[in-house]
């Protein structure tokens, strides 16, 4: 499986869209067999989740995400979980032990506040 976490630096992104790049998780068994970090080819729309989909990302974890790209990511057979926290490497373990559950949240304006990472 192929988890990837939109990220800045170590940590989850807020938003999706528009974070520094994808830390993406190889995991088999419960057990991180890779990571490695892939950097945003640019925001544009409808883009990013079949620019994941060639990547074979299974699941993609994001602190705020809009609708249309979650749609998109479903669309994909992508598992889209949102409303994340915290570093990358934690984030990804809880979702494997089945301890990390999607908010559902949506963000509806791109100035990355309110209502995105909720």
């Amino acid at each position: 499986m192929k988890i990837a976490v939109a990220s800045e630096g170590k940590y989850v992104s807020g938003h999706f869209g528009h974070c520094e790049g994808f830390t993406i998780y190889e995991v088999e068994e419960g057990k991180t067999l890779i990571k490695n970090f892939t950097p945003n080819p640019g925001h544009r729309p409808g883009y990013l989740p079949i620019f994941l989909k060639e990547l074979a990302v299974n699941v993609i974890i994001a602190g705020g995400m809009g609708e249309t790209a979650q749609q998109l990511f479903n669309e994909n057979e992508i598992e889209v979980v949102v409303g994340a926290q915290g570093l990358c490497d934690d984030i990804v373990q809880k979702y494997v032990n089945g301890e990390l559950e999607s908010t559902g949240s949506v963000c509806r304006e791109h100035k990355h506040e309110g209502e995105c990472n909720e």
